[in-house]
């Protein structure tokens, strides 16, 4: 098996798209009114499923996290040290949710975090200063 890419549940089909394209870069690869639409950011496939039409197809509940959860992350790179600070300068900027400002981490990372609309953690690093 090969991965192709990855998805994440959603309540705001439309606020979600709309952060992820428009605030993160993601390109949109199909109409935005539909169950699961599809974004593409650096050739990995990023899949936002609207829980209720997926919960329907499966015939099943699922339970959800609330508010800012750290089940997972979303990981980004950014060039260097700088293109890491100019990047969440820029996210904060369009609306997302600061949890760290970045940081160099004792490993030589430039790191912080960001939340969706929904709380979902996205981290944007880099290992290179210059």
């Amino acid at each position: 098996m090969k991965l192709d890419g990855f998805g994440i549940m959603v309540d705001d089909m439309a606020v979600m798209i709309r952060f992820y394209r428009d605030v993160l870069g993601f390109e949109i690869q199909e109409e935005e009114n539909t169950s699961n639409v599809y974004l593409e950011k650096d050739g990995t496939l990023f899949l936002l499923y609207r829980k209720t039409d997926f919960e329907k197809m499966t015939g099943r509940t699922f339970s959800y996290c609330h508010g800012v959860n750290g089940h997972y992350e979303i990981a980004l790179s950014a060039e260097n040290y700088a293109a890491v600070d100019k990047a969440y300068e820029q996210v904060i900027a369009a609306g997302a949710e600061s949890i760290l400002a970045p940081v160099t981490e004792p490993w030589g990372q430039r790191t912080c975090y960001i939340a969706d609309p929904e709380g979902n953690l996205i981290e944007i690093g880099s290992f290179q200063k210059e």
